[in-house]
């Protein structure tokens, strides 16, 4: 296992779904930064690689999802369609509501979250705006190159130039959730806490978590995946 500590985070958990879990736990970015060696995010966020191994161990036993990798780009877009995309346009909205009921309510009693409130609703507005890009701008290209004949060119900003912009709102949004956890200790209810902002808590978790696996999804294997089957049709030209 001393090995794999030279292994990237968005490496391992495409090669073992089930270290997804262990990397959440202990809060290192697997989509976003998921390009780390384990030793270096390990160093960067202060967590003891021996504590961490044997449990990431553990993880990579467990029987393993279906493998994402042998699935095509089409299959892909698919799945973040169904799986995330619907999640987001579901969950996000009831978030929004028990956040503002909290607010309204108790904001006197937790200051705090008047600012998690405000980060959700940026952060919502941009994901329901950046979903709707990938689905009327960047998917329809990177199925159109699926679907070309081999030797069909396209401009190398073809998917480089809208999967940039992808990849720095994904930044954005993973960058506004961790704000809201850091502002919630890790999404851990005060004592006095009311059903609903446990419930919003508990919301909010999920909520991240399901970006993680959306992000990762995206970065580290369809945009990869649709750049290769560029590259591929242009050299065949």
């Amino acid at each position: 296992m001393e090995n794999i500590l030279q292994e990237t985070l968005a490496g391992i958990v495409r090669e073992h779904h089930p270290a997804a879990a262990v990397f959440e736990k202990y809060h290192l970015d697997y989509c976003c930064k998921g390009k780390r060696p384990l030793a270096a995010a390990c160093a960067e966020a202060g967590i003891d690689t021996a504590t961490l191994l044997p449990e990431l161990e553990s993880a990579i036993r467990m029987p393993d999802a279906p493998d994402l990798q042998e699935k095509d780009a089409i299959q892909l877009i698919g799945r973040i369609l169904l799986k995330h995309h619907f999640y987001v346009r579901q969950a996000a909205p009831a978030i929004h509501h028990h956040l503002a009921r909290v607010v309204t309510k108790h904001g006197a009693r937790y200051p705090y979250m008047l600012e998690v409130y405000q980060l959700f609703i940026e952060t919502e507005a941009e994901l329901m705006d950046h979903m709707q890009k990938e689905e009327m701008v960047l998917f329809p290209r990177i199925q159109q190159v699926y679907h070309a004949g081999k030797g069909t060119t396209f401009s190398a900003q073809y998917l480089s130039g809208p999967i940039g912009v992808m990849e720095e709102e994904h930044s954005s949004a993973g960058n506004n959730l961790y704000a809201i956890r850091r502002l919630l200790n890790n999404y851990t209810p005060p004592q006095d806490a009311c059903t609903t902002h446990r419930l919003v808590l508990d919301e909010l978790k999920a909520f991240e978590e399901d970006l993680h696996q959306h992000v990762h999804l995206e970065n580290n294997i369809l945009f990869p995946l649709a750049q290769q089957m560029l590259k591929a049709n242009n050299k065949l030209a």
